[in-house]
C-alpha cells in the first residue's frame, strides 16, 4: 500500500513539468518561399520578439518553384491541417483558396489596419468579391533595363524599342531585347501586361467569361512581331526571367523586361557594363497612355483551420510591418506595398530605382482574377507558345473558346 501510495506523488511532478511546456506562448507556423536573404527569417525573430511572449513565429520553407508551393499548400489545406497558420500566397492564389473556404477573410479593425498605407494595386491581389483575404507582403513589378552605351535615351514605346534593335542589329552592335517567352507563366504575365497596356483586359468585370477583344489581338501582334525581328534572342521560346538576366550580362542584349533582382546582379556579375546599367519605364503600347505591366508578390494569409487565428493575423501584420518590408526589399530586392517607404529618404538611397518601382506599381495590372486562374495561365501560354508562330487574331480567339471552357470546368487543358 505504501508502495501505490508512493506512485501519485512522484507522478505529480512530472505531470506539471508536461503541462507547463503545453502552457507556453503558441507557435505560430508561418510557411512561405525559400528566401536566401535572410530576410524572411529575421522578420520572424523580429517579430517574435516583438510579441512580449504573446506567440512566436517559426519560419517554414515552401518549396522553390511556385507550382511546389501551392500543391503543397493545397494538399495540407485540403487535409484541414491545423498547424498551417500564415502563409505566403502567390498573387493569384487568393480568390481559388478563398472559394475553397481555405483562408480566413480579414475584417472590422484588423482588415483597417492592413489596408492602411498599402498601396492600392497590391491590395487588390488579396481582395475577391470585395472582402480582403490576404495582405500585401511584398510586390514586384518589371522594368525596362537597357545599355546607355548602346542608346542615348530609352524607348518609350514598343515600336521605339524594336526600331532602336532593328537599328543597332545593323550596325553589328547588341541588339537583343531580353523577354520572357518560354511556354509558363511569364509568358502569360507579358501577354496579360500588353493587353492591359492597350486599354483591356483577360476577364470581364466579374470573372465570368473573357474581354479580350482588339486589345488582346494587339498584345498578340506586338509579341510575334519581336519574335520575328532581330531583337528576337534565339533562345527566346526558352527563356525565362534569370536566363535573360544572364544573356544581359553576357553583353548580346541591349534591352531586357526584367523584375529589380538584376539590377544587384549585374554589378556583381559584370561591374565594367554596370556602369552602363541603366531603367526605365516599361514600354508603351501607345504612347498616349501609360504602360501597365503585371505586378508579382506575396500576399500574407490566415489558414481556416489555424488554432490560433487571432495570433496569426496578428502575426501577419507584424510580418509585413516597415522594419521587415525594408529588410526584404534592401536584402532580398522585393519591393514593399507601404506607401511612405517610397518617399523616405534612407530607403530610396539603398533602393535607387524606387521612384521608377513607385510609379510603376502605381499603374500596375493585375492577373485575371478568378478561382480558374491556373488553368487559365495554361490556356494562355499554351497558345502563344513559341511566340513567332503566333497568328494574332486566331490565336485570341482559341484562347478566348479556351478560357470559356476553363471557366466553366468545361474540356481538356492542353
Amino acid at each position: 500500500m505504501r508502495a501505490l501510495l508512493v506512485l501519485p506523488l512522484l507522478a505529480s511532478p512530472l505531470a506539471a513539468c508536461g503541462s507547463d511546456a503545453q502552457a507556453g506562448p503558441p507557435t505560430i507556423n508561418w510557411y512561405n518561399f525559400p528566401d536566401d536573404s535572410g530576410a524572411l527569417a529575421a522578420a520572424a525573430r523580429n517579430c517574435t520578439r516583438d510579441a512580449g511572449g504573446r506567440y512566436r513565429i517559426v519560419y517554414h520553407k515552401l518549396p522553390r518553384t511556385a507550382d511546389g508551393q501551392r500543391q503543397q499548400l493545397v494538399r495540407r489545406l485540403a487535409a484541414e491541417d491545423t498547424s498551417i497558420d500564415v502563409m505566403g500566397l502567390d498573387v493569384t492564389w487568393a480568390a481559388e483558396f478563398a472559394e475553397a473556404g481555405w483562408i480566413l477573410p480579414w475584417t472590422g479593425d484588423l482588415r483597417r489596419r492592413a489596408e492602411e498605407g498599402t498601396l492600392e494595386v497590391p491590395l487588390r491581389t488579396g481582395t475577391w468579391k470585395n472582402r480582403l483575404y490576404a495582405v500585401p507582403y511584398n510586390t514586384n513589378t518589371q522594368l525596362l533595363w537597357y545599355r546607355a552605351d548602346l542608346v542615348d535615351r530609352p524607348p518609350r514605346t514598343w515600336a521605339e524599342m524594336l526600331d532602336a534593335a532593328r537599328r543597332l542589329a545593323a550596325e553589328g552592335k547588341p541588339h537583343y531585347v531580353e523577354i520572357q517567352g518560354a511556354q509558363y507563366e511569364g509568358l502569360t504575365v507579358w501577354f496579360n501586361t500588353l493587353v492591359a497596356s492597350a486599354g483591356g483586359s483577360i476577364l470581364n468585370a466579374r470573372a465570368t467569361g473573357p474581354s479580350l477583344g482588339q486589345p488582346a489581338v494587339r498584345a498578340a501582334t506586338i509579341m510575334r512581331n519581336l519574335a520575328r525581328s532581330p531583337a528576337a534572342d534565339p533562345s527566346l521560346p526558352n527563356q525565362m526571367e534569370d536566363q535573360n538576366r544572364l544573356a544581359m550580362e553576357s553583353g548580346t542584349a541591349a534591352f531586357q523586361l526584367n523584375y529589380p533582382f538584376v539590377h544587384p546582379s549585374m554589378k556583381a556579375n559584370n561591374p565594367e557594363l554596370f556602369k552602363h546599367f541603366r531603367w526605365a519605364p516599361y514600354p508603351r503600347v501607345d504612347a498616349s497612355r501609360p504602360a501597365r505591366p503585371t505586378i508579382g508578390g506575396i500576399d500574407l494569409a490566415v489558414g481556416a483551420y489555424s488554432r490560433h487565428p487571432r495570433q496569426a493575423f496578428e502575426a501577419a501584420l507584424c510580418l509585413r510591418n516597415r522594419e521587415n518590408q525594408i529588410a526584404a526589399a534592401v536584402n532580398g530586392g522585393l519591393p514593399p506595398t507601404l506607401r511612405e517607404l517610397y518617399s523616405d529618404k534612407e530607403f530610396v538611397k539603398n533602393y535607387p530605382f524606387a521612384d521608377a518601382i513607385y510609379q510603376a506599381l502605381e499603374n500596375a495590372s493585375v492577373r485575371p482574377q478568378t478561382p480558374a486562374y491556373q488553368n487559365v495561365s495554361i490556356v494562355i501560354a499554351h497558345t502563344l507558345s513559341p511566340p513567332s508562330a503566333i497568328d494574332p487574331r486566331r490565336s485570341v480567339d482559341t484562347i478566348a473558346g479556351q478560357i470559356e471552357d476553363a471557366l466553366q470546368s468545361k474540356g481538356l487543358i492542353p
